[in-house]
Parts: structure tokens; sequence; C-alpha cells
């Protein structure tokens, strides 16, 4: 019977599938597309439903404990008196305000809407929160409808267009919120504008294209890794070395 010798090597592949490979690169095209479209970095989820919302103020009422005047207040007030004898210069503060702004180059602003849904754009800490309402005319489902941003807690609407986004302390990123601007009981206009969608179908499909991207990505073809198979020691063959020859005494030798 003649056995076949064992083949010298095992390879291991894992492989990607067509349709995963075309739908990260669709996404990663659709993606490219809008962003070049709009001159930004954007992105599109959804938060949760459930989590407590920060538009909500809260009705409970403090305890007599939470107003009363401890001695750890009464130090932290001194210390903040020591503090103003030793108040800096104006110009001083102005070049450090001016360090802290050259340090800074991304300002991560998010827009949370009332249907639950948040859009992540990415501005210079230069520009000013204009640049933002010009982006959202570009990318909300109704731009002819008025509208304003506002902070929370407190609600605080957003009236300064010229202020830039460090000035405005929405750096190095900041929660904004939508709303549109329409009085109540306007009919039908309002009661649609205000049930959503706030944003267009095209920004809207960018939600989950990340995942699908990451997805892409981990499941890219890995190198094929030979492993190596453990062979039969081979026989060691030792060398005979000759013998070597004792001398021999002669007979006629006499000592």
């Amino acid at each position: 019977m003649v056995v076949d010798a064992p083949f010298p090597l095992t390879l291991k592949r894992r492989k990607l599938t067509s349709i995963d490979s075309m739908e990260a690169e669709t996404a990663k095209a659709k993606f490219a597309a809008i962003q070049g479209k709009l001159g930004r970095e954007i992105r599109v989820f959804e938060t949760s439903a459930l989590s407590p919302s920060s538009n909500e103020v809260s009705n409970s009422e403090e305890t007599d404990d939470f107003y009363e005047f401890t001695a750890e207040d009464y130090y932290r007030i001194l210390a903040t008196k020591k503090q103003d004898k030793y108040l800096k210069t104006r110009k001083l503060r102005e070049a450090e305000e001016a360090t802290r702004r050259s340090r800074i180059t991304k300002a991560v602003i998010r827009i949370r809407f009332p249907d639950n849904h948040t859009l992540e754009v990415t501005f210079h800490p230069s520009e000013t929160i204009q640049s933002l309402i010009d982006l959202l005319v570009k990318v909300v489902a109704r731009p002819e409808l008025p509208f304003y941003i506002y902070t929370t807690p407190p609600k605080k609407q957003i009236k300064d267009m010229a202020q830039d986004f460090f000035s405005a302390g929405f750096v190095p990123g900041a929660i904004v919120y939508f709303s549109y601007d329409l009085p109540r009981g306007d009919g039908d206009d309002t009661t649609g504008a205000n049930s959503g969608p706030f944003l267009q179908e095209e920004i809207m499909s960018l939600k989950g294209l990340e995942l699908i991207i990451e997805q892409g990505q981990q499941a890219e073809p890995a190198q094929s890794v030979p492993e190596p198979v453990t062979a039969a020691p081979s026989p060691v063959v030792q060398e005979r070395k000759p013998a070597e020859k004792k001398p021999v005494k002669p007979k006629w030798l006499k000592m």
C-alpha cells in the first residue's frame, strides 16, 4: 500500500462575501458624496426615547438640608476671596485665551430634533453660529418654515448668530436643540411640521452607514496564515570514527 506524504503546509482562510464588500463600498461612497456636497463632516444617529430628556425640569422640591450653609461652603467662599487679590491683568487673560484658541481645532455640534434624531456636525471654533443655521437650512425637511435653536437647561434661545463657537462656549463640543418657530394652533401646518420627519430623506439615509462601514472593515479577508505541520524527526546518523590502532611493542625490544 502506498501512502501519500502529508502536505507540508495547512492554510486557513476567512472569506468575505461579495455582498458585504459591496455594501461597505456603497456606504463609503454615499457618505463621501453627501459630506462633499455639504462640505462638512456629518453623521446621523438616533437617541433612545426612554432616556430622560434634558428639556424636562424636575418638579421635586429640595430638602432643607440642601440650602443649609455648611463649613465647606464657608471655606470655598474664603478661598475665592483670596484668589481675588491676585487677579490677572487683562493682557495676560487675553494671551491665555489666544493660546487656548490655538489648541482647539474642532467644534463638534450635535443638533437634537424632537423625533429623537441627532445630527452631528464638525465646525472650526472660529466659525460663527450663523454657519450652523445655514447648514440646517440645507438639511431640514421643511426649510421654508421658520425655526430656532436653543440650549437647555434652562431653555435659552440662541439669538446672537455672529458669535463664534469658541466665544459661545461650544468647544470642544456642545448640544443644541431644534424647534420650528410656529404659532400654536396654526392648523395642520403646525401639526405636520412638529410630527416630523425633521431631516431630509437624503440626510436620514446616513443613519446606520457607519456601522456597515465598520463591519465591512472588520470582515476583510485575513491574510493566509500558514500552519507548519510537525514533521517526524529524521534519524540521526552517527559518524563512525576509525578505530585507533594501539602501538605494538616488538618482541626483540627489551627494556
